[in-house]
């Protein structure tokens, strides 16, 4: 049995198809985080996958935002399934249960710590030593706590509370557990690119809880030295109910990282966190768990995904369980998709249609059948009210009538045209008509508003400069302009300015915008254009940055 879990950054940015990752991945339980869809979003081939059946979390309150979903091989069938963590968003047959003491969580809690999508549990059967056992697997996206908002590290540190009451409760059941995906916390130094710059590492309440959750076998404290030795006390064992698989395997190895930032370039020098981890329970671990690994050569999101394999021979269900997506009234047959109301429905047909209308003598049917029999109905109500209306918006394409001429369009002149002296008559009218050599102008209140082109706007962007003695090929006047008017549009439109060169490596530096909220939001700065790193690597960034427009010192 081998299962693999990857934070993949939004589920439609595979350009080849979910199935393609999927079956590159090679594995029988595929955990996916951050899918970034809602259930209104999700498509067929996202949904239904041949060869796997797929179980979603979708985000209730945001779109494009969390979700996770989890795949299961024909060969791992799940025989039940549920999203979330506390029960409140099971209403149906066929959930795994067993949700442990919820006294000290309010009901409101509850369902907004499972409202967005972070948690799909699927529960499945397999053989070990000719016995029969359960396994349930818990893929989990767990909150990223935000410095800037008090409330995030709240709500991130309650549902690390949910997550470990729902996998120990699940444990006392009798089940196998497995805890998966993507936990947003480092454990340890080891895990972290510069634990020395992120302040007070040991004291972060995240890493206190995975402390508690995680057993913490000998082999995993010690050195290299010591391992190597083989002078270890036998009682050094502390902690919880479950094992790092990872860490189980491979204790001391260093820039083992399956998150880097992809802004500052940080894969390439290998400057990251590990941060997605499986979880097994400590008996499973010990008896069945055979190998586990990342894979970070495997791009397409600024995660890498983890596999870990076990001994046991997976048994898959008859039947899917009901929360699976082909089971989806949208994936089933059961209702028609909006894309069904955007084909193109022959005029016949629609007739036909009109006149069998189960409510013949109701007033819909009559409009409805208006409608289908004289489709240019509408059209022709709004050109009688003097509006321009195309005949091809409202006929079928190779379906066009014999109809009039529509109406030219009106010109506009260029915006160039606009900055002209202004003439020493103009007539105080509400309505002023345009000419080629002059703008349109609307007059309210005696305030003239342009009328200006889209392709005005864009003018700088079409120009070619050539030489000193430069012109530009305007498109909205059709010919050059003068060295004056040159001069005049450097000055709209000059550009970002020359990048400085960084102090360290003297090469020339990128420019970035602040996006983060505050008072310099908005604001541009230069810094050196290698890839985020240690400071002790020679290949990565120097420290150099400078606002746009300071020519101090950086």
């Amino acid at each position: 049995m081998k299962i693999v879990t990857w934070n993949i950054n939004g589920i439609r940015t595979f350009k080849g198809g979910i199935k393609q990752a999927l079956d590159s991945l090679d594995a029988d339980i595929v955990c996916l985080q951050e899918t970034k869809v809602t259930r209104d979003l999700l498509d067929e081939r996202s949904a239904i996958v041949d060869g796997y059946s797929s179980y979603f979390s979708f985000s209730r309150g945001r779109s494009g935002y969390a979700g996770v979903a989890t795949y299961c091989k024909d060969v791992a069938t799940p025989f039940a399934a549920e999203e979330g963590l506390s029960g409140s968003l099971t209403n149906r047959e066929g959930s795994v249960g067993c949700y442990g003491d919820h006294q000290e969580f309010f009901a409101e809690e509850l369902r907004l710590l499972d409202n967005e999508g972070r948690a799909m549990i699927t529960q499945h059967r397999t053989a070990y030593q000719n016995q029969t056992q359960t396994v349930t697997v818990i893929n989990v996206y767990c909150p990223r706590g935000n410095p800037e908002k008090p409330e995030r590290k709240h709500f991130k540190m309650r549902f690390y509370k949910l997550l470990q009451c729902r996998a120990e409760a699940l444990l006392k059941s009798g089940s196998h557990v497995i805890v998966l995906g993507d936990l947003n916390i480092a454990h340890r130094p080891i895990d972290h690119c510069d634990p020395d710059n992120t302040g007070g590492f040991e004291e972060n309440p995240g890493r206190k809880w995975l402390n508690g959750f995680l057993h913490h076998e000998s082999k995993q404290n010690i050195s290299v030295e010591e391992e190597e030795s083989g002078e270890t006390s036998s009682d050094s064992s502390q902690g919880g109910k479950f094992a790092d698989t990872f860490r189980h395997f491979h204790p001391t190895r260093s820039g083992a990282f399956t998150h880097w930032c992809t802004l500052t370039g940080a894969r390439q020098t290998n400057y990251g966190t590990r941060i997605d981890y499986i979880f097994a329970d400590r008996s499973l671990a010990t008896e069945q768990l055979v190998a586990a690994d990342i894979m970070p050569e495997v791009e397409g999101s600024d995660h890498c995904p983890v596999w870990g394999e076990l001994s046991c021979t997976l048994l898959p269900s008859s039947q899917t369980p009901p929360l699976c997506t082909r089971h989806l009234p949208e994936f089933a047959g059961k209702q028609q998709k909006l894309s069904r109301f955007l084909t193109k429905v022959d005029r016949q047909s629609a007739k036909t249609e009109a006149i069998n209308d189960p409510l013949p003598g109701s007033q819909e049917a009559e409009k409805r059948r208006r409608e289908n029999m004289n489709p240019l109905g509408a059209a022709g109500s709004l050109n009688r009210k003097k509006r321009t209306f195309t005949v091809e918006s409202v006929i079928p394409k190779g379906k066009k009538g014999k109809t009039s001429k529509p109406l030219a369009k009106p010109q506009q002149d260029s915006l160039f045209a606009f900055f002209k002296p202004k003439p020493t008559n103009v007539a105080a009218s509400h309505r002023v008509t345009s000419s080629r050599n002059s703008p349109t102008f609307l007059h309210t209140d005696q305030r003239k508003v342009p009328s200006i082109t889209s392709e005005d706007s864009n003018v700088a962007s079409h120009a070619k400069l050539t030489g000193t003695k430069t012109t530009i090929e305007c498109l909205t006047t059709g010919g050059p302009m003068t060295s004056k008017s040159l001069t005049f549009w450097k000055s709209m439109f000059h550009g970002p300015p020359p990048p400085p060169s960084c102090k360290v490596h003297g090469e020339p530096c990128v420019l970035r915008t602040v996006k983060r909220e505050g008072p310099n939001m908005g604001r541009q700065f230069f810094v050196c254009a290698r890839p985020q790193g240690h400071a002790s690597n020679p290949e990565a960034r120097c420290n150099f940055f400078r606002w746009v427009g300071s020519k101090g010192k950086p």
